[in-house]
């Protein structure tokens, strides 16, 4: 890289990207900043140092997790003021993605201080990259571990016709995916193992195919799950029984309640009976 062509680094806030498992996926744009910052903020300044060492970057560590962040943020909006730069990194991938940083950018924002972004690695594209799965995508990060949360939560996001982004706890992965094939049963899935290093891997299939995982599984998951697959055989016209049923049923029963009913019992498009619905209520 020609050195005369570097980016001119100014004082600021320094969200950079850094590899979620392969050293080779740094960019030469996060290794000047990383060079010439006062500052590198990390979660764990002995996995951070050694991606420093493995560099050659010398520039001085300070720990920065979710348990300090608000302790210390006006430390370092006191130190970016005086003209320094400083940088976030997180353990792996891009900075405030399911990591901490968005106080800090926050209090950078009120404060008019520069915020800038160095992108690089991020397991979320990655992942979307190879599913094969539509590119309108929902990123939804780590789920709540509390059951009923958790049981409204995937209600809703099943609700949405999007591919959806998970970060999952390894040791959780069979808890999670019975879960997912509750609610997305009519979906495909991609599980993303070892991303970018050698043990690379990656589990396609329908999600109720998908068969439990060893309990032993260490690490963090990203999942990948489908929009809703169009099922051809879906019938195209509501027969006249079926609209009689849906008019004895309207009496009774909401919109919603009837077009979720009849969808599933007579393998008929919602938007089709809740149209139906419309012209019955003029």
């Amino acid at each position: 890289m020609d050195k005369n062509k570097q980016q001119t680094i100014s004082s600021g806030l320094y969200l950079v990207s850094t590899p979620i498992g392969n050293m080779e996926d740094m960019t030469f744009r996060a290794l000047n900043v990383l060079k010439k910052s006062n500052i590198i903020l990390c979660e764990d300044t002995r996995r951070s140092g050694k991606l420093l060492s493995y560099f050659q970057i010398k520039s001085k560590l300070m720990s920065y997790h979710k348990f300090n962040e608000k302790k210390i943020c006006s430390t370092i909006i006191e130190t970016i003021k005086k003209d320094k730069v400083v940088s976030l990194i997180s353990d792996a991938g891009t900075p405030t993605i399911s990591d901490p940083g968005l106080i800090l950018v926050n209090k950078c924002i009120d404060e008019n201080l520069s915020v800038h972004p160095i992108p690089g690695p991020s397991a979320v594209t990655s992942a979307v990259s190879v599913s094969g799965f539509s590119d309108q995508y929902l990123f939804y990060g780590f789920l709540t571990k509390k059951e009923s949360e958790l049981d409204r939560t995937l209600n809703n996001l099943s609700n949405l016709n999007y591919s959806i982004v998970f970060f999952i706890p390894a040791s959780k992965i069979n808890f999670y995916l019975s879960k997912f094939k509750k609610y997305f049963f009519d979906r495909k899935i991609l599980i993303a193992k070892e991303m970018t290093k050698i043990y690379e891997e990656f589990i396609r299939d329908k999600i109720t195919l998908i068969k439990n995982f060893p309990d032993n599984l260490k690490g963090e998951l990203t999942i990948v799950i489908s929009g809703k697959i169009k099922d051809n055989n879906v019938r195209k016209k509501i027969h006249e029984s079926v609209k009689i049923e849906i008019k004895k049923m309207l009496k009774r029963y909401s919109h919603k309640d009837v077009v979720k009913f009849i969808a599933e019992k007579e393998n008929l498009p919602k938007k089709m009976i809740y149209d139906f619905c419309l012209e019955l209520k003029k």
